[in-house]
């Protein structure tokens, strides 16, 4: 067998280089993007990112602070993301299978890797169900109503869903229903204004995360049964940590058994890199296999990220490894949510990590995060468009990884702060 060697052909001219930031933008595009940037900045709602220059855990290092500062933003609620053998695992993964697959996962983008997590994530739940991976929680959520749903369907949504779900939901055909935050009463009522559809989902978040409140699902799910519709939960704040033995939201609520299917990720309480999931019967997984976009389309999960969660996933279902970690990170909340409460802040949400400290405005939840950085404390002001307008607030995510002392300390510092800028 002979090969043909191909060169590249030479260049008859000097190539010069171009560079893309040099095309010019029309100038209608420049001034609207250019408006609304500076509107942003005025309303207080623009965005910036602080460098970090550690890895994520309680105590770290950012570029725009001399001094470590304690992180009290992370979804890290494990304190998993450099746990040594969530690391050790990524690390050994990375030299035994290599980067990457370079392909997505039905050509040729399947190491046995991918299926023993899949296995592994079904055996988690406790049931005869299947898994299908994600590059993320957010593609899974859009590549399951389109997949599933026909135009003789219909999905009845949450009113405070995740952005992904609501994307999610937008791209599908089925008729669309919106029930009020966490009603059932509500539910009930869009579930009969859908009841001459083919197919009824009802979908929510187990924990409406800028919110901190957990979704009730055993009102939902009787509901849903009482209609005969499909029960969709997304867990990416509950997932590894909720729950006695860190199921998620269905576990709490004590309906596991009751919800058909469950979305959540590998890039929060399970390990913190990336990745997400979908579980639930093998009917429709086999579907999503071979029809859900984000699955078909996106390269498979790189193998580092695939032993990081298979690691942590073993750390969560081991009652020695996973019981410290859920005492400790409880006792932070409940100390934090105390604490707060007793100064008198006005705190979201209940019974969760998520502890969100309500201020109403923008510019003053930006100015209260700045503030808190000074004395050593990372958190963040949200505020519109993630959260609603007057909404305002800095959610404070607790982690196992904390110390009761730097729990203390945050509350000292929100104390300072607040009554400066006369909040309490």
């Amino acid at each position: 067998m002979s090969f043909l060697l191909l060169r590249s052909p030479t260049p008859k001219s000097p190539v010069t280089r171009r560079l893309l930031s040099t095309a010019k933008l029309p100038a209608a595009l420049e001034e609207r993007i250019s408006t609304a940037l500076s509107s942003m900045k005025a309303a207080g709602t623009f965005k910036t990112e602080r460098i970090i220059t550690t890895p994520q855990r309680s105590s770290i290092s950012v570029q725009s602070s001399t001094a470590p500062v304690l992180n009290f933003c992370a979804n890290n609620y494990l304190g998993l993301a450099d746990h040594p053998t969530v690391v050790s695992r990524a690390t050994s993964y990375l030299q035994q299978w290599g980067n990457g697959l370079s392909s997505v996962r039905f050509i040729c983008g399947t190491q046995t890797i991918h299926k023993d997590l899949e296995a592994q994530i079904s055996q988690f739940y406790g049931t005869q169900g299947d898994t299908i991976l994600y590059a993320s929680c957010f593609d899974a959520n859009a590549g399951i109503f389109e997949s599933l749903l026909t135009a003789e369907d219909a999905v009845i949504s949450d009113s405070l869903n995740h952005a992904s779900i609501i994307d999610g939901v937008r791209l599908c055909k089925a008729q669309r229903f919106r029930y009020a935050n966490g009603d059932p009463h509500d539910l009930e009522r869009q579930l009969e204004k859908a009841k001459d559809c083919r197919v009824k989902l009802v979908a929510t978040d187990g924990v409406f995360s800028m919110d901190g409140n957990i979704a009730p699902l055993r009102d939902i799910v009787d509901v849903v049964e009482r209609h005969n519709a499909v029960l969709f939960v997304d867990d990416a704040h509950a997932t590894g940590f909720l729950g006695a033995t860190g199921r998620g939201s269905g576990e709490y609520a004590g309906v596991m058994e009751r919800v058909h299917l469950v979305n959540s990720t590998l890039g929060k309480a399970l390990g913190g890199a990336a990745g997400g999931y979908t579980t639930g019967a093998p009917l429709l997984v086999s579907m999503l296999r071979n029809t859900s976009r984000p699955y078909l389309f996106s390269n498979t999960l790189p193998p580092s990220v695939v032993g990081a969660a298979s690691a942590a996933l073993e750390i969560v279902s081991n009652e020695e490894t996973r019981a410290p970690l859920l005492n400790s990170l409880w006792t932070n909340a409940k100390v934090f949510r105390q604490r707060m409460e007793d100064a008198g802040f006005v705190l979201a949400g209940k019974d969760h990590a998520i502890i969100p400290v309500m201020l109403g405005d923008a510019k003053l939840a930006s100015r209260m995060a700045e503030m808190m950085l000074n004395r050593g404390i990372y958190v963040v002001g949200f505020s519109y468009p993630v959260v609603p307008k007057d909404k305002a607030r800095i959610r404070v995510q607790l982690s196992a990884a904390h110390s009761l002392d730097q729990v203390n300390y945050a509350v000292d510092s929100f104390i300072e702060v607040g009554r400066e800028l006369k909040v309490i």
